[in-house]
């Protein structure tokens, strides 16, 4: 007699040593996600067995996945195929952070990197980026933990899986930044709004952000500011058409101006409604606001 099983939600979080791997476990796990830690890659399709069985079934499985497997890219690859042909869809967390991020997070915990050696602690780091960059390049969802503390990637997990369903429909993440400080590493898309005028330039509005209506008109009243986002607003719903087809469960868009505080602020929030008039679940992040 052959036991009657139900395909569970599967998160493989995965990504750099440092990152944040286990704060995102602890974070599912409060979300009553079931968690297995550092689970050889070949031992996927065995737990999503386990855990389908009706009687006992367990629904939410996140699984923490990382280069103490060896093999770790060959068999994580291997192991995903053979849950999707079993019609088991896993989606895959990728934790970034930038290196001086990571030295400073082993060097106050006084722990080596698993791929140091004999080497620097920067030479562990660099081994792992070379072996983990076609996991992250496929990844669904890639998440940049530089400069966040455990409770703001606490916050960020429970964003994107606080609603403890199998949900397929796609999510997106709109984060306004500044060029100055670099470019977001997880931005799937990027938009450059410094084809618009500057508020900066305009005394009054200056020591404003593009949270207030005045900069927000000011933004949108420019040439060229409201033909962009129609343009836009036709693209993305290209994009997210596709992306759904295709079974990407996230994306992060990135949307910058000099200096993060108005153009950009304004524009991304813009984005945000239309993706959300379009009926995509939106979050949206002002990544520089009040940097300056």
């Amino acid at each position: 007699m052959t036991t009657e099983t139900q395909i569970p939600d599967i998160v493989i979080v995965t990504g750099m040593s440092g990152a944040g791997r286990s704060t995102a476990a602890k974070s599912l796990e409060d979300l009553d996600w079931f968690v297995v830690d550092n689970l050889p890659p070949a031992l996927l399709a065995t737990m999503a067995d386990l855990g389908g069985r009706v009687k006992d079934a367990v629904p939410r499985i996140a699984v923490v996945v990382d280069v103490r497997s060896r093999a770790f890219t060959a068999d994580l690859h291997s192991s995903i195929a053979e849950l999707e042909a079993r019609g088991v869809h896993p989606r895959v967390v990728f934790l970034e952070a930038a290196d001086e991020d990571l030295v400073r997070r082993f060097e106050s915990v006084r722990r080596p990197h698993p791929l140091q050696g004999d080497g620097r602690l920067v030479d562990g780091i660099a081994r792992e980026r070379e072996l983990v960059r076609e996991v992250r390049a496929e990844a669904d969802l890639v998440l940049d933990t530089s400069g966040l503390n455990v409770h703001e990637l606490r916050n960020k997990i429970i964003g994107f899986f606080g609603n403890g369903s199998n949900d397929s429909r796609l999510r997106a993440t709109v984060v306004s930044f500044g060029y100055k400080y670099g470019l977001p590493v997880d931005a799937d898309l990027v938009v450059d709004c410094r084809f618009l005028p500057n508020p900066h330039w305009v005394p009054e509005l200056r020591p404003k952000t593009g949270r207030d209506a005045d900069v927000r008109d000011y933004v949108l009243a420019q040439p060229g500011a409201k033909q962009f986002l129609d343009a836009y607003t036709e693209v993305l719903r290209l994009l997210t058409t596709g992306y759904e087809r295709e079974g990407k469960h996230y994306v992060t868009l990135a949307v910058g101006c000099t200096g993060g505080k108005h153009r950009s602020v304004a524009m991304a929030e813009q984005i945000a409604a239309r993706l959300r008039d379009e009926g995509v679940e939106v979050q949206v992040a002002h990544r520089d606001l009040g940097r300056e």
